[in-house]
């Protein structure tokens, strides 16, 4: 089945890949998906505690920095594994775009103590920087006499309820900074996503932040960045998430029997399946190709990479998944058939920072600029 293949003379990819698959035996995902969205929750603490444990949460965070520090490569491995097992609890908005802010932040005692809490666990920094149109949008921010006061809202916001810690971004004079912001000085509006989670609008008005919780002064170049490192994360779940859901389909269709032999014996369904092998494959392949990207230094085509990556694995995630739903008949519908599930998460991850219809607009317009 369809995999990204990476060098891995130490076993460190295949050794993630197995820590996979041993947590999923604990924490079954599709079971875990159906708890949190009759509990409501916008995140499940006993999985998110036992991820820490695991080590996940800090992958990509520099080694000085308490992290582990293995790279775009490593997490892309976790991430389409995660997909894989339909762990659905959001490492790479809380993991990887938290991470990606803090590890390029001023180095500060608050910086220090989010990168902790991040890692081990403790704390859930969420970040917070889209607008309504899903673009970063910073707050405005005025002086006061500790610090700055913040007013505006941010939209999208992963584990808006449960987050102790929230990454904003503030527009003050010429400057757009990064500041964190208590969980406890905004109000919060969760709304249900199709596969059960909850995305938040964040409100603040007039949220009062001392000088000591601005972590940089250069926010949006930050938050770029880190929209780029989420992005790659996202497409290399959903790539895990497309090739699992094509390995149930062939798994149901061989042993669906029907005229006396299995349904995968007929022609027509094994050319769907071919289909679904091919777009699950390329996805795969994106990835691994903006990972070589990133590897070579070059901004712009590591920018355009991942841009394809995301696009193309979440056209590949919704379109499997669609037509797995298809192989599975009636029964493909239902709340208890797990490929349902794996459906319903792709159209979730499809949607995070950028439809592929955007982002390949956006591709064409910074490969025009160069």
């Amino acid at each position: 089945m369809p995999q990204m293949i990476f060098d891995d003379e130490d076993g460190t990819f295949g050794l993630l890949r197995d820590s996979v698959s041993g947590f999923a035996a604990g924490f079954p995902g599709a079971t875990r998906m159906r708890a949190r969205r009759a509990a409501g929750a916008d995140l499940d603490r006993a999985l998110w505690s036992a991820m820490a444990e695991a080590g996940w949460l800090g992958l990509s965070i520099p080694e000085e920095l308490g992290g582990s520090g293995l790279g775009p490569r490593a997490q892309a491995v976790l991430s389409e594994a995660l997909g894989r097992e339909l762990i659905s609890e959001p490492l790479a908005h809380l993991a990887v775009f938290s991470g990606a802010l803090l590890s390029k932040s001023e180095d500060t005692a608050t910086r220090a103590r989010l990168i902790e809490g991040l890692i081990d666990g403790s704390l859930i920094v969420s970040p917070a920087v889209q607008g309504a149109d899903g673009a970063l949008s910073p707050l405005a921010a005025t002086p006061s006499a500790n610090g700055l006061q913040l007013s505006g809202e941010a939209h999208f916001v992963n584990a808006a309820d449960s987050a102790d810690e929230l990454l904003m971004l503030a527009a003050s004079g010429d400057e757009v900074l990064l500041a964190a912001v208590p969980r406890a000085q905004a109000s919060v509006t969760l709304r249900p996503t199709l596969d059960g989670s909850q995305l938040g609008r964040v409100v603040l008005n007039k949220a009062e932040i001392s000088a000591d919780r601005i972590l940089s002064r250069q926010g949006l170049t930050l938050a770029e960045a880190a929209f780029d490192a989420t992005r790659l994360a996202l497409a290399a779940e959903l790539a895990g998430n497309a090739s699992k859901a094509l390995e149930i389909a062939v798994a149901y269709t061989s042993e669906r029997v029907q005229f006396g032999k299995p349904i995968a014996a007929f022609q027509s369904l094994q050319h769907r399946m071919v289909d679904m092998w091919a777009d699950a494959e390329f996805a795969c392949s994106a990835v691994v190709n903006a990972c070589d990207r990133q590897d070579e230094g070059d901004a712009l085509p590591a920018k355009l990479a991942i841009l394809a990556a995301k696009a193309r694995a979440g056209d590949a995630a919704v379109t499997v998944g669609r037509r797995a739903i298809h192989l599975h008949g009636a029964m493909g519908f239902t709340d208890e058939c797990d490929i349902g599930h794996y459906m319903k998460r792709a159209v979730a991850l499809n949607s995070a920072l950028g439809q592929p219809e955007a982002l390949r607009l956006q591709f064409l317009a910074l490969e025009r600029a160069a």
